[in-house]
């Protein structure tokens, strides 16, 4: 290697001492970790009161034990000496200011915080890894990570800037006793509605309510609220009631993701009853709705042709009209979604609506429910339309993606994750996220709506 140049060894330098204003005085290696001693460089002396202006005197040292940047996977901290003076006029005590390399109590220095978040939020390690290999705890490691993080994304001011369609709904990340249950989770869509980009999250606030969503945005500058031109939500109307009076000039979507995850959800429902009507029991692995409770959520163009026998042998019990109905219906809303144009899913849509007003008869006590929700939400629905790309899809998929392993899902930490791997033995499962809205917009229903 030609006209290499090497230097002095330098200890400071080589663990970026420099930065923090600090410099190696010993070091002591013990186990497998290190220790290294320092002190504060000469111009970080500070050795007049600030109150009197007098000169103090020095009178000893105290230490502060810091965690700084492992060196080879090997926990390295740091014993810094820091010099206490006593003003010669009032009296008073003070210590040299080490703020330059660790905040005021805390236990990582400043380089320590900035490994550790690109350790978690780029090298995608484990944050036991990293509390490992720092020398701490995983709460120390996970308090200054947040700490940190609040500081460089959630302070940035730039932080929403361009932002014109945001996703709002619900979270279930905490599934003890102690603390509020949800919290509110607010993505920005813009970037999914242009296709330049996936969506990105914005904030999180603790708590489910109007209330909640109402104050988040009215905490944010004005210009930033006439800005925002869409608001993608599910069916709660808390979200459309904060979203109407702090946004007055945007426009509330219900996405597609919601309205046939409640179609959905009132097919089970409708399935269930026919089930206890029939045989007076909940189903059973042999029953027959049991058994099709996945397939009848199955959008109409991923059916096979078994798909189709086992739904024509099932339809054609009339005791399962109830069921037939109920399966309509939701493939009629899944064929809307997925019309060529928006003019003719708005159209189709439409459709659904009027004959779920007024042409279902009373037995069918879980279309009648579908339909005077959707009706109560008919402007919001068909707006989706209106502005194409506006789901609020991605808004779910922060918590886990559907189809994902759950041990790859890029989810929302729960509190105390790592020390309770296991679930609580009182914790409800949750079912299957609705199947994916399919481009073929054919159904082949027989009979029903």
């Amino acid at each position: 290697m030609a006209e290499t140049t090497f230097t002095v060894p330098d200890l400071a330098s080589f663990l970026g001492l420099d930065s923090l204003g600090l410099t190696a005085t010993g070091m002591r290696i013990d186990g497998g970790s290190a220790l290294v001693e320092c002190r504060l460089q000469a111009l970080e002396e500070d050795a007049f009161c600030r109150v009197c202006g007098a000169q103090g005197v020095a009178v000893g040292t105290v230490s502060r034990h810091l965690a700084h940047v492992p060196v080879g996977w090997r926990p390295t901290h740091l014993l810094v000496r820091l010099r206490r003076w006593r003003c010669q006029g009032c009296e008073r005590v003070w210590r040299q200011d080490c703020s330059r390399a660790a905040a005021k109590r805390a236990v990582l220095t400043r380089a320590a915080v900035d490994w550790a978040i690109r350790a978690v939020g780029v090298e995608f390690m484990s944050v036991s890894r990293v509390a490992a290999a720092l020398g701490v705890s995983w709460d120390t490691e996970g308090d200054a990570i947040l700490e940190r993080a609040k500081d460089r994304l959630i302070n940035d001011p730039g932080r929403l800037k361009g932002v014109e369609v945001i996703g709002v709904d619900e979270h279930a990340w905490r599934h003890t006793r102690k603390g509020d249950r949800y919290v509110t989770v607010i993505i920005d869509l813009t970037p999914v509605r242009d296709r330049t980009g996936p969506s990105r999250l914005l904030d999180m606030i603790e708590g489910r309510s109007k209330q909640v969503f109402k104050q988040w945005l009215q905490d944010q500058s004005e210009t930033w609220r006439k800005g925002v031109q869409v608001v993608a939500m599910d069916g709660f109307t808390g979200f459309k009631t904060a979203a109407a009076q702090a946004l007055p000039d945007a426009t509330e979507v219900m996405d597609p993701f919601h309205v046939v995850a409640l179609a959905g959800d009132k097919l089970d429902e409708c399935r269930r009853r026919t089930q206890r009507e029939t045989t007076g029991r909940r189903g059973r692995k042999e029953d027959p709705l049991y058994k099709a409770r996945r397939l009848l959520r199955t959008g109409a163009g991923l059916v096979g042709d078994s798909g189709w026998e086992r739904l024509e042998q099932l339809f054609a019990d009339p005791q399962n009209t109830p069921v037939e109905a109920a399966w309509a219906a939701h493939q009629k809303i899944m064929a809307a979604y997925r019309a060529k144009t928006p003019a003719q899913g708005k159209t189709r849509m439409e459709k659904v609506m009027q004959t779920l007003k007024t042409g279902v008869p009373d037995a069918l006590e879980e279309l009648k429910s579908l339909g005077k929700t959707l009706v109560q939400r008919r402007d919001d629905i068909l707006a989706y339309f209106d502005h194409p790309g506006t789901s609020n899809g991605p808004t779910e998929a922060v918590n886990a993606p559907p189809g994902t392993p759950t041990r790859h899902r890029p989810r929302i930490q729960k509190p105390g994750q790592l020390h309770h791997p296991q679930p609580h033995p009182r914790r409800r499962l949750q079912t299957t996220a609705t199947t994916p809205l399919n481009r073929k917009s054919h159904v082949c229903a027989p009979g029903g709506v």
